[in-house]
Order: C-alpha cells, then structure tokens, then sequence
C-alpha cells in the first residue's frame, strides 16, 4: 500500500510540475489507482473473507478426527452393538429364565401364606364367633338367675324376716328368763 501511495505521490506532483509529464501522469495515476484496488481488495478479503480460516479449521478437524482417533469412535460402536446383541441373545433370556421360575416359587410360597392366613382368619372368626356365642349365652344365663333371684327375693326376705323375728322372741324370752333369774338372786 506504501508502493502504491507514493507513486500516486509522485504522480500528483507531476501533473502540476509541467505538461510533458502529463502522460507519465495519466499513467502513474492509472497504476497508482490500480495497486490502491489491490491493497484493498487485499484488505477486504482479510477482513471479510473468512473461507481461507475456515478451511483450514475444517483441514485440522478432519486431520485430528480421522489421524489421531483414527477409528476408535466406530471401535467403540461397534463393541457396544456387540454387547448389546450379546445382552438381548443370552443375558437377557438367562435372567427372564431365572426370574420367571423365582418367580413361581414365591408366587406358590405366596398362596401357601395366604392360603395359612386365610385359615387362621377363620380360625378366629369361629373362635370370636364361639366365644360371643358363650358370652351371649352366659349373660342370658345370668341375667335369668338374676331375674330367679330377684323373684326369689320377696320370699328370702319374709324367710329371713321370720327367722329374725324368731330369735328376737327368742332372745327375749331369754332375757326376760335372766331377768327373772337375776331378780332371784339380788333378793338374796
């Protein structure tokens, strides 16, 4: 660009110098103009122009993509898909196969509780049943024998009533015997 400013430079001075170097002038300005385009078309395509960077980012990512790793990534693919399709061919069958027959053992050993359980409910419930049953029977039990005592009671009462009379006669006539027996001897 300093190339290029100079003899635009020079040029300018010799237009205004004399009128015989005006062809060299109308020339040097022409290329002067010229090598201005360039510094700038140079320039822009420094300052726009990307694909130069680009491409060599992209050069480099292929180059540290497929020379260093080389084929690790596919290796690497390529064993999981092996390991997967060795999972859903024996694994997976092995451990649907053992699943499936623990499964039937504790689904037997399941109803056989269950089956226990339910005896033992109805054990209790018969049990409960017998024991209301009693309970319901001995209260009716009892409050018969209370509705006979009670019955009973106006004729224990008149019994104990009479014999209570009874031996306060008796006492008295006891007493009134001591009395007299006591009046004898206080005449002495």
């Amino acid at each position: 660009m300093s190339g290029g400013g100079t003899e635009a430079h020079v040029g300018c001075e010799a237009a205004t110098a004399g009128s015989g170097v005006k062809k060299r002038d109308s020339l040097g300005t022409a290329s002067a103009a010229h090598l201005i385009i360039r510094d700038l078309g140079e320039i822009q395509s420094r300052l726009l122009d990307h694909r130069p960077v680009i491409q060599g980012e992209t050069h480099y990512f292929v180059k540290e993509f497929e020379e260093k790793r080389g084929l690790r990534e596919m290796r690497v693919l390529e064993n999981l898909q092996n390991m997967i399709c060795e999972t859903k061919e024996h694994t997976l069958p092995k451990c649907r196969d053992a699943m499936e027959s623990d499964l039937k053992g504790i689904l037997q050993r399941l109803q056989a509780a269950n089956d226990s359980v339910h005896r033992l409910q109805r054990r209790e419930q018969e049990r409960r049943k017998m024991y209301n049953d009693h309970l319901v029977a001995s209260e009716k039990q009892h409050q018969l024998q209370w509705e006979d005592l009670m019955k009973e009671q106006p004729h224990r009462q008149a019994e104990v009533d009479a014999e209570h009379q009874k031996a306060m006669e008796r006492l008295k006539e006891q007493y009134a015997e001591m009395e007299k027996d006591l009046a004898k001897f206080s005449t002495f």
